[in-house]
């Protein structure tokens, strides 16, 4: 057989280009993402601070039956491929159980399963509740290389189908683990339930909704436990730290507070440093005029009332006159 001639030669070495091409695309992760090369296994501690307090979020703040509280804290360290939940995305059925009655089975068999059949959670860890508003909670987890990511959602209680949480939180940074990091939390809405307040009875979302971020003016209601309309931005009702852990993980200690680094990592802070939020007076409707009363021949008087809807708290608008008076000509007088 003859040489091969220039075309061919070129021709197999721009197939042999492309292939090459093809086999480091295919190996590279989805979307994307960084590779983690840390050492496989990385234990941390994660600690739930809550800062849902009267003074942060004073307009229908629940003081009795139930008071303002945490349901137990339910997360998982996984891969890519797993979605706990996603804003703009809609909830697993486990997920619903969750946010509107606080029933965990449904989602840790769902996360449980997952790690079974699709491999893509390592470890499903777990807090206990906290009875009040501004506690705190604390676990250990367990992070792997391969599956670096955290997510994790906490109940508020009460209310509709509300929580907080982070979706895939990633604790690696390239070839090493993040020493710490701590995150703010804001409520969301699981799209199952339509209340708009703290105490709203259940009212189903059909068809359901995705998850939304609830705001100082979204839902745009008076009604909404959350609207502030004074308020660009809501305070953080809550604050999650992930700390590594060395040798001895029982052995743990908060660190030192510090400044907020470049690694995204700073100090818990106490819930009683949480700033005021103003609420203004809300008063009703006037009422109807009532009936002109005086002399016949001369001008009378009338008045109308409104009532007291919200007090106002943490030095907001005041609250108006709550009566107004008139002048009238008296009908059917004597």
């Amino acid at each position: 057989m003859g040489a091969p001639s220039h075309a061919t030669t070129w021709g197999r070495a721009l197939w042999a280009v492309l292939l090459t091409t093809l086999g480091s695309v295919a190996s590279q992760p989805l979307g994307g993402e960084s590779v983690c090369t840390a050492r496989p296994l990385a234990k941390y501690s994660i600690t739930f601070t809550g800062k849902w307090s009267q003074t942060a979020f004073p307009k229908q703040y629940p003081l009795f039956r139930p008071p303002a509280q945490w349901s137990s804290l339910l997360g998982a360290a996984h891969s890519s491929d797993y979605s706990l939940w996603r804003k703009n995305q809609y909830v697993s059925d486990g997920l619903r159980d969750f946010a509107e009655r606080g029933e965990a089975w449904a989602l840790m068999r769902e996360m449980e399963a997952a790690g079974e059949k699709l491999q893509s959670v390592h470890e499903v860890f777990s807090a206990p509740a906290v009875p009040s508003g501004t506690g705190q909670t604390s676990a250990e987890l367990e992070a792997h290389s391969r599956h670096s990511l955290v997510s994790f959602v906490v109940r508020i209680v009460p209310s509709p189908d509300w929580f907080v949480g982070v979706d895939s939180l990633d604790l690696c940074d390239g070839d090493r683990w993040r020493e710490q990091v701590a995150v703010d939390l804001y409520p969301y809405d699981a799209g199952t339930d339509s209340g708009f307040t703290f105490s709203s009875p259940n009212f189903a979302t059909i068809p359901q909704d995705t998850v939304t971020e609830i705001t100082s003016s979204s839902p745009s209601h008076p009604a909404n436990s959350f609207y502030y309309p004074r308020l660009k931005s809501l305070p953080p009702i809550a604050r999650v730290t992930l700390v590594r852990l060395r040798h001895n993980p029982r052995a743990f200690v908060p660190p030192a507070p510090g400044p907020v680094g470049a690694g995204g990592s700073n100090e818990i802070v106490d819930s009683v440093s949480v700033a005021e939020t103003p609420l203004d007076c809300e008063v009703s409707l006037w009422s109807s005029w009532g009936l002109c009363a005086g002399p016949c021949g001369k001008l009378g008087a009338k008045s109308r009332t409104r009532y007291i809807r919200m007090q106002p708290a943490n030095h907001g608008a005041p609250c108006p006159e709550l009566e107004e008076e008139a002048e009238c000509v008296p009908d059917n007088c004597v």
